[in-house]
């Protein structure tokens, strides 16, 4: 294995790694919410809303898989479907004040979570780490990214995971 083999060895397993943490820690954070959810209200949120064969194709996912996750959120009372207003045959998701409120307070939980575990690190290699990550993302997406990322005080973008 060269250098670079050996380097993506090891961002595959420590991706996998953060991976299982957030999906354990989105249980602690909210017992009634998991990681899908979450990342799913977060979606609805930041879109004002959208149907579910929209979330299925945004995040690759199966429309059963999405078909169940919509039910149980309605079952909660965390979303509800409204007729799109250009085409009362297209159900369109949103969140309630419910949903607005757990999300909320999840999301600040995140944050809390992110802040303890970078406390320690350097504004530069929090602005490189982003910068990482937004380039990584993009290339999934499709999008070019080269510059890292601006450091903000509150994120547009509610992450779907937690470490």
């Amino acid at each position: 294995m060269n250098a670079a083999d050996v380097a993506i060895e090891t961002i595959h397993r420590e991706m996998t790694a953060f991976a299982r943490r957030a999906r354990a820690s989105a249980g602690r954070l909210h017992p009634e919410l998991s990681l899908v959810s979450y990342t799913l209200l977060g979606h609805l949120e930041e879109r004002g809303g959208c149907r579910a064969t929209d979330l299925a194709a945004h995040y690759a996912l199966d429309k059963s898989t999405v078909s169940r996750q919509v039910s149980a959120l309605e079952g909660a009372g965390l979303i509800e479907r409204r007729p799109d207003p250009r085409d009362q045959r297209v159900q369109v998701l949103h969140l309630t004040a419910a949903g607005t409120e757990i999300l909320a307070q999840v999301t600040a939980s995140r944050r809390v979570a992110f802040h303890e575990r970078l406390a320690g690190w350097p504004e530069e290699d929090l602005r490189r780490f982003a910068g990482y990550l937004l380039r990584y993302n993009a290339a999934v997406d499709g999008r070019a990214v080269t510059a890292p990322a601006p450091v903000e005080d509150s994120p547009t973008d509610a992450s779907p995971t937690d470490s």
